[in-house]
């Protein structure tokens, strides 16, 4: 489909909302990468900064409103838990935003329809362009749709989110120290992926990788956590 405008026509579909203006979809499919093979002509980029600030909002607005005597230290983690790059690419691959995103050659080549950052970047795209279309109403009804039941996830264990901080009480706990996080990055600045492994006592417990240091840092002490409740 490569982010033709049927592909774009039957993410709307979706989404559950057909924009006035199709091409601002349109664009928030468009990759850096293809855009630069087009001749440099509008990406995602700007609609992306947008997006996240807009998913950011409905998600702090609906926990402030839905958890009333929820501290600020747990509501704090319940967007965290929400909003980031892991659950987006989740959402993005549920929607079928892959198919529709226009690539670059090489990032074609290179597998980018399913990279997490690629996916979750354009989710947020697509919901900054939903608001432009139709405002913050339209893009709040859209992502409380598609994320209601992970915010309800969250905030039963809020605590859960902060793989880290439950990983370093447990192994304080048993004696044995606080972790050590090893983190390599790779890739272009625009598409940086991470690598992350954690030592407790100098013995490797897991490895993990994401979008940023934390998503991977995160991701690796869930694997470290999982390993020490199996033994």
């Amino acid at each position: 489909m490569n982010g033709t405008t049927d592909g774009a026509a039957k993410l709307a579909e979706r989404l559950g909302h057909e924009l006035a203006t199709p091409t601002l979809l349109q664009q928030a499919l468009s990759h850096r990468s293809w855009c630069a093979e087009q001749g440099g002509v509008p990406s995602n980029e700007r609609l992306e900064f947008l997006g996240d600030a807009v998913l950011g909002l409905v998600v702090a607005d609906y926990c402030y409103r839905r958890f009333p005597e929820m501290p600020e230290g747990e509501l704090a983690k319940v967007r965290a838990a929400v909003v980031n790059a892991r659950v987006l690419a989740e959402v993005a691959q549920q929607l079928g935003i892959g198919e529709a995103i226009r690539l670059g050659k090489g990032e074609e080549a290179s597998g980018g329809r399913t990279k997490a950052s690629i996916l979750s970047d354009t989710f947020e795209a697509v919901i900054g362009a939903l608001y432009l279309d139709a405002g913050f109403p339209a893009a709040e009804s859209v992502v409380l749709r598609l994320l209601d039941a992970r915010i309800e996830r969250a905030a039963a264990e809020p605590d859960d989110f902060d793989q880290k901080g439950l990983l370093q009480e447990l192994t304080v706990r048993q004696g044995e120290g606080i972790p050590r996080y090893v983190v390599v990055g790779s890739g272009p600045d625009h598409d940086r992926q991470f690598e992350a492994t954690v030592f407790v006592n100098g013995v490797q417990l897991g490895a993990g990788t994401g979008g940023t240091k934390k998503d991977a840092e995160q991701d690796a002490a869930r694997q470290a956590l999982a390993e020490l409740r199996r033994a």
